[in-house]
């Protein structure tokens, strides 16, 4: 898993280098693949399918543009503008292991309150890295991540969380990035060698979201911004290892 997820960081990191005004987000696409063609890799978006969709997704990576929260199709008509937003999610499988990991990229200059959207959803996942070790229960996590970002003025997206990962890229448990009646009624006990994929999605107004008629990109209901950090993090002695970290 840490091969997979060193593989899924180096290709955030050479995306986020190339997401810049005039880019379309198929070019970062066909990066992204060619990338984990070299890896040997397998792209583990690529060809899901999904029940709302007629279609299987078509690219290696989400891309996914302000109001979008989460599922962005790349395509060579979104150009990429100063301004904007762009959040990428990707993952791989390699040797049979996965590793998943998105970032939210500032495309030249954003305004002071998309900055600190994409500073507050980040610090977010922040909280969690520093939080994890063996002996906490998920809850305790969730509710210091929810009260950093209600705090800072902010929702949190409800209808998509977190998730365990291993041999397949979703696997139990379901990993909220907030307090519910569910995850106190069925909490996760944080214990050695667990591995759970992180991701908050924060919006910068109502935490309700509807998806387009692709059957894929999740936007946000008011139309206003979304951000969208992850890493894959491993519970070890003492704390976590973060497996996507990017140098």
């Amino acid at each position: 898993m840490r091969r997979a997820g060193a593989v899924v960081a180096g290709v955030l990191s050479k995306l986020q280098e190339m997401a810049e005004p005039g880019v379309t987000t198929a070019q970062l696409d066909r990066v992204a693949l060619e990338m984990v063609a070299e890896a040997r890799a397998e792209a583990l978006f690529k060809g899901v399918r999904s029940p709302q969709a007629r279609q299987p997704f078509p690219g290696a990576i989400c891309a996914s543009v302000n109001d979008e929260v989460v599922h962005g199709i790349p395509c060579e008509t979104t150009v990429l503008r100063a301004g904007d937003l762009l959040s990428v999610d990707f993952g791989v499988r390699l040797g049979g292991y996965c590793g998943d990991s998105a970032t939210t990229v500032a495309i030249g200059e954003v305004s002071p309150e998309k900055r600190r959207l994409m500073d507050a959803t980040k610090g977010m996942l922040d909280v969690a890295i520093a939080e994890a070790r063996p002996g906490v229960r998920w809850s305790q996590i969730a509710r210091k991540m929810q009260q950093y970002v209600e705090d800072a003025g902010f929702s949190i997206v409800r209808d998509f969380v977190g998730h365990g990962i291993g041999t397949k890229m979703h696997e139990e448990p379901k990993v909220p990035n907030f307090v519910s009646r569910e995850l106190l009624a069925d909490d996760i006990f944080l214990t050695e060698g667990m591995v759970l994929a992180v991701e908050p999605m924060v919006n910068a107004g109502s935490y309700h979201v509807r998806t387009l008629a692709n059957g894929w990109t999740v936007v946000t209901k008011d139309g206003k911004c979304s951000a969208h950090f992850e890493h894959t993090i491993a519970i070890v002695k003492g704390g976590c290892d973060v497996l996507t970290a990017r140098v």
